[in-house]
């Protein structure tokens, strides 16, 4: 059996006008994560005025539960941007783990920023021990 070797890590972003397009190929996982995070982060705290940040994962060959957890921290950090979070180009393994996990909604729909009060007074803030 032959195995090839994983496509490298990479992440690329693109800004035009009001949105960032962030490209993401090979695994996207526990060793990599972070990688994500470090290409979206700065730049919406850096650049002002994004309205829209996509994340385009025509290139992305697998995702774990790392991975999942840096989408909702690039969720947060969007929503606290006032930017609206896109993920395009989904392959069907991300598209399972969206909705097995039932997310796909929340991190596509624009909505209040992380920390805003919920319908029943709670937050949804979510700190290092987990969500409140």
């Amino acid at each position: 059996m032959t195995h090839l070797p994983p496509v490298p890590f990479t992440v690329v972003p693109d800004r035009a006008a009001d949105t960032l397009t962030v490209r993401v190929s090979g695994e996207l996982d526990y060793d990599t994560s972070g990688d994500l995070l470090d290409a979206v982060v700065p730049l919406l705290s850096e650049e002002a005025g994004l309205r829209d940040v996509r994340l385009d994962f025509s290139g992305l060959t697998w995702i774990d539960s790392s991975g999942l957890s840096a989408l909702l921290m690039v969720h947060r950090h969007t929503s606290e941007a006032r930017a609206v979070l896109h993920l395009d180009h989904r392959p069907g393994f991300l598209e399972r783990m969206l909705h097995l996990t039932d997310v796909l909604d929340f991190l596509t729909e624009p909505g209040a920023p992380a920390g805003a009060a919920l319908a029943d007074g709670r937050s949804d803030e979510v700190t290092e021990a987990g969500a409140t």
